[in-house]
């Protein structure tokens, strides 16, 4: 009886420990675009936070559709990099857009992608 409580005590601790809430793993690279959603000619702006870190050398920005492709490259200073650069790509037409970030390594492979789909619609308006 007394070993089965041990047992059972035990258990709970490794639980606890390999369970502790108040470690939170980051992400080393989110993204956010905004609008989600607009008409042409669309001007988006691409928010990415990276986690610092001493291997981080580049991080590339890409909107592509169907008829369009743009791309931006931004050097990084490793650690001591921003944790958080902003895009903004003008005058998109119209068209379902992958927007696409690359956090680059200092061995020049992607160590985090992070992806959104935007929708630019066509205004409909003629002048």
């Amino acid at each position: 009886m007394r070993t089965n409580v041990r047992l059972r005590v035990l258990f709970g601790v490794m639980v606890a420990l390999t369970t502790n809430p108040f470690v939170v793993a980051k992400e080393p690279l989110s993204i956010r675009v905004s609008p989600a959603t607009s008409f042409a000619p669309a001007n988006l702006i691409v928010r990415a936070r990276i986690e610092p870190d001493a291997f981080n050398r580049a991080m590339e920005i890409v909107a592509d559709s169907e008829a369009f492709f743009r791309s931006s490259l931004i050097q990084l200073d490793g650690e001591r990099a921003p944790s958080v650069s902003n895009v903004e790509f003008r005058s998109l037409p119209p068209g379902q857009y992958e927007v696409k970030v690359a956090l680059i390594g200092a061995d020049g492979r992607p160590r985090a992608i992070a992806r959104a789909h935007i929708n630019v619609v066509e205004s409909g308006a003629s002048w």
